[in-house]
Formats: C-alpha cells, structure tokens, sequence
C-alpha cells in the first residue's frame, strides 16, 4: 500500500492559502495548517475595538478558515524571532516596513523545521506568481525555496504548473494536472474556485492582515524608532501603535489619545505603564504620555486632551494628571483651538 503522504499549509487567513490546502486535500493529502503569529496580523482586534468596525467579524481569519477545511491548525508564536526579520531585512522593505520577502523566506524556513520534527513531507504555500510585487514574482519565488532550505519540498498548488516540477509532483504524492496555473495579480479566478467550493464570507481577497503594509502604521513605528535608543520593540508596543490618534509635540514625547470608548477602555489597560491624562469636567479622551514633560509640555499635553473632549468649546477644562508613582494633580487650561493642533505633530 502507498504510504499516505503528509504536508503542512501556510495559513494566513487569507483566500489563497485556504484554496491550496484545500487542492492538496482533495488528492488524499493528510493536511495540516501552519501559522506564524508576528504580532503584526491582529485584524479581529482592532474590530473589537473600533466603532466604525462593529459589522466587522471578530474572529482570527487562519482559525476560520481551518475550521472551514476540517484540518488541524497550530498556532505558533514567533514574536522574538521576527524582530530581525523586520529590523534587517536583507532583501529590504516594500512599499512600507514590509519586508516581505524575507519574511517569506523566514516562515517557510520554519515550517521545514516543523516539518523535519514532525514528520511531514512537504510544504503548501498559497503563492501566485505575479500577484505580490516583492514575494511573488518569478525571479523571487526560488530565493524563497532555496533560502528558506524547503527548496523542491515547497508546493505552490495554486501556481505549480507555472513552475518547474517539485518534489511532491515528481514523486507522485500529487498529480500535476490537478493543480493550476494561475498568474497575476486578478483574484477573479480564485474567487470563482472559491464558489465551486462553496466557500462565502472568507477574508478580503486582495487583503492582508499585516499592519507592516498600512503606510500610516509604518510611519508610527519609524517615529517610534526614531525617538528610543534602539529598534527594538515589544508586544505592547506593537498593540499600542494601532490604537488612538499619536501625536508629538516636542521631540521628547508623545501623546496617545483615545478615539473612542473602545480605544479609552484599551489604552486603561497601560495606566500603571505611562503617566495618563483624563477629563475630569467633560467626557474625553484617555491620554497617555510616552516621555517625559516639563510643566510647561504637560500644559500642553492637558490642553491637547481637552480639546478632544467634549469641552472643546469651553473656556476652561479640568484635567487630572496620574503619575506612575500614584499621585495626582489637577490642571485648569484652556482648550487648545484646533488651529493650533500642528499638522506636524501628527505621528
């Protein structure tokens, strides 16, 4: 009897990598799913914050689509090791602080290593040549395979035929002529594969996850290195960068301030991290402080979260001040018009 083989699919979440497993099961491939938690894919969480995402699903889009394909999928935390993917990229950044490339590489390479500890005979990916301009492009996709060590034991069901024969095609664990040979960057064939399929309500097809592709979240992070003595971050700095309105005043620090009640109710979550700011006559925002302020920036600051209170038009505000130390002071300032909110100061 042939031996049953046994592959493990990149999961992002996202329709490609959902529609390649599911081409490798359906040759009688035992599949299981793969997928690398950065810190940098929290799509469901900034929905469960945000008002204007409340029709938005609250779900963790890789664990969706396993339960979709009825396969196993580990969840594996790679947040330390992806800092110096991030911070020293060899092949770079795309448009933004992605790079994408040798992010690829690093998460194919892990799951060899997966696959070498477990088991398994080889790699899914859901890349399509063409359709990413830094990752998947024909001359990128071996760099990927030969970098990562996967080499011919990496799969692109979705794009095979565009490629030379791999392992698993030339071994006939599957048959190349079931797989396909989609190109470019039009994801109007995998959304009509998707219908045959019967799968509805999967992630935006042309989307993605990563908040290293979002231009303004770049740019937060850029100001956040540019301003620390080092590139390196944390977990919390990663959540903080994607909540509130970040301004900097002075180059000394930086102001966080909620946008919302559900963005109030997360940043208390850091009140015994940073000094913080609320309003006390009017409803406002919650207001952390990343820095150290003299008393003429934290008049700045006080005045800063009243004119994003409901005060705004008032003459006078109060203000609470609570200090890391637990004490307490209260201020009384005029709002600050919002002219005089400096389009610089915007992070």
């Amino acid at each position: 009897m042939n031996k049953q083989r046994k592959a493990i699919a990149l999961i992002s979440g996202g329709l490609d990598s959902m529609l390649a497993a599911k081409l490798i099961l359906d040759q009688g491939v035992q599949v299981e799913g793969i997928n690398f938690y950065t810190g940098f894919c929290v799509e469901g969480h900034t929905h469960a914050i945000r008002k204007k995402d409340v029709q938005k699903q609250k779900r963790n889009n890789a664990l969706w689509v396993a339960e979709q394909l009825g396969i196993k999928l580990h969840i594996v935390d790679v947040v330390e090791e992806y800092k110096d993917v991030l911070i020293h990229p060899r092949h770079g950044y795309g448009a933004h602080m992605n790079p994408c490339l040798d992010c690829k590489i690093f998460m194919v390479k892990k799951a060899m290593e997966w696959i070498e500890q477990n088991g398994f005979d080889f790699i899914i990916t859901g890349e399509v040549i063409g359709q990413r301009p830094m990752s998947q492009r024909k001359d990128t996709m071996p760099v990927v395979a030969h970098q990562s060590g996967a080499d011919d034991r990496l799969l692109r069901p979705l794009c095979a035929r565009n490629l030379p024969p791999t392992l698993p095609e030339r071994e006939g664990w599957v048959e190349r002529e079931q797989l396909l040979d989609l190109s470019g960057r039009s994801r109007k064939p995998q959304m009509a594969l998707a219908a045959q399929y019967g799968f509805t309500d999967y992630a935006q097809p042309s989307g993605g996850c990563c908040f290293l592709t979002d231009e303004q979240y770049s740019r937060k992070l850029v100001d956040l290195w540019e301003h620390r003595s080092s590139r390196d971050y944390t977990l919390d700095d990663i959540m903080l960068l994607k909540v509130g309105r970040h301004l900097r005043p002075a180059p000394h620090f930086k102001l966080v301030v909620g946008r919302e009640e559900g963005e109030n109710n997360f940043l208390s979550g850091y009140r015994k991290e940073f000094t913080h700011l609320t309003v006390e006559s009017h409803m406002g925002p919650l207001v952390l402080v990343d820095g150290e302020l003299s008393a003429a920036d934290l008049e700045l600051a006080a005045r800063i979260a009243a004119r994003y209170s409901q005060g705004r038009s008032a003459e006078q505000v109060m203000v609470k001040v609570h200090y890391l130390d637990g004490s307490e002071c209260e201020l009384s300032v005029a709002p600050l018009a919002g002219h005089e909110i400096a389009e610089a100061w915007q992070v």
